[in-house]
């Protein structure tokens, strides 16, 4: 999926590649950027994260992680331990704000899902 100005936000993108995560699993911000087309806008993707708090319907923006499985977004949730409550309720061990055995539960989605021309 090539990020197109005339069709989608990036946002909109980045919504889309997130709702496609399975339960249980993650992504990273870098993941989805390069999966866009776009591998030096990770910090748009956590932004695209961010902004998307709150949305109806809900995005699941917990899953998604650094390239290290560390919770850099936790704080952009209302609750200090939401993220990690979230992940946990998925099965997905956490300690020390990094999820336990990180490659076990990473969703890339360049591998996992078919690329668009």
């Amino acid at each position: 999926m090539k990020y197109s100005a005339k069709t989608h936000s990036f946002f909109d993108d980045v919504f889309a590649v997130v709702e496609l995560i399975p339960e249980g699993r993650v992504s990273s911000y870098v993941a989805i950027a390069r999966y866009l087309g776009a591998p030096r806008s990770a910090r748009m993707v956590g932004w695209a994260m961010n902004a998307s708090i709150g949305r109806t319907p809900a995005i699941p923006a917990h899953r998604v992680v650094n390239a290290q499985g560390l919770l850099t977004g936790k704080i952009h949730f209302s609750q200090p331990d939401e993220m990690e409550e979230k992940l946990k309720a998925e099965g997905i061990p956490v300690l020390n704000n990094q999820i336990v055995d990180f490659e076990q539960y990473f969703w890339d989605p360049s591998t996992e899902l078919k690329m668009e021309s």
